[in-house]
């Protein structure tokens, strides 16, 4: 997504935050049509407790140490090539960034919608605040607004879309981004190895290549929380996301296999990652 960013935008649409405010305050203003799914039941979903259908859990901790590596690339190398996502434990970005950016991400969606509004969306490209790829009037829309920043290389950005309120917001996506920039860089070497590939080769693949972070707000729905997504159904078209879940009390992500959904229990702590349509056939989705 990150190089596609530049050169095309999204139409303007409301906010979700706003919305759900208005439907959500008892007045009874229905949800607007568009964002209403037809029937988000339509395929089969496996129980959430059912673990033997729960994606792969890989130790990234075990990936660096020589006694366990090997073994560990092998499942990482049979997490990618069945599932295409897994979660990521003791992957060794700081506890203290992760929280610094949850916590200025929040302090963002908290503010209210015209100082939001600072860091819109231009017509022209898809950083910024508002939805992506919003291309016609009457397509379906996702119940969610977003911030989308290139954050990598420096040289870059655009920050005439990076918000300066809360004032230390610039500081936690910057040391954020470069730690989760080394982070892939290391598991695509570790997943070249699992699948026998040659770690540099894919490591030089995507060396330099600019990259993002996209920040989801998904707003309560009381009158429709069955009938509005937070993200349709999709591929991703990079090569590694890296998805960290705020809050773990509500369960949404699934990832599609053989025509069913599968619930992700998100681990505390742990980064979902996602094997995008740059590593491999668009067989997958996800949707949340």
């Amino acid at each position: 997504m990150a190089d596609a960013a530049r050169g095309m935008g999204s139409l303007p649409v409301a906010n979700v935050q706003a919305l759900a405010e208005t439907c959500n305050n008892g007045v009874a203003e229905p949800v607007p049509r568009r964002y209403l799914s037809k029937d988000p039941s339509a395929e089969e979903v496996v129980a959430a407790d059912d673990s033997s259908h729960a994606i792969p859990v890989i130790d990234f901790r075990k990936l660096l140490d020589p006694e366990s590596s090997e073994e560990e690339c092998a499942r990482l190398g049979s997490a990618c090539h069945r599932w295409g996502f897994f979660q990521l434990i003791n992957h060794g970005v700081p506890d203290e960034v992760i929280a610094n950016l949850m916590k200025d991400v929040v302090g963002f969606f908290k503010q209210p919608l015209e100082a939001k509004k600072e860091c819109a969306q231009q017509a022209d490209s898809l950083e910024g605040y508002g939805q992506a790829f919003v291309v016609s009037e009457d397509q379906k829309l996702d119940w969610a607004d977003m911030l989308y920043l290139i954050v990598q290389p420096r040289e870059s950005r655009d920050m005439r879309f990076w918000p300066t309120r809360p004032a230390s917001f610039r500081d936690s996506v910057d040391s954020y981004s470069l730690e989760a920039s080394k982070l892939a860089y290391h598991l695509l070497e570790f997943m070249a190895k699992g699948v026998g590939a040659d770690p540099a080769s894919l490591r030089g693949v995507f060396q330099g290549q600019v990259r993002g972070m996209r920040a989801n707000y998904y707003p309560p729905c009381r009158q429709a929380a069955d009938r509005v997504l937070g993200l349709s159904p999709h591929t991703d078209p990079n090569g590694l996301t890296l998805l960290l879940q705020m809050n773990h009390d509500v369960q949404g992500l699934q990832v599609s296999k053989d025509g069913r959904w599968f619930p992700v229990q998100a681990l505390d702590g742990a980064f979902v990652v996602n094997v995008g349509d740059a590593l491999e056939r668009p067989t997958l989705a996800c949707r949340s």
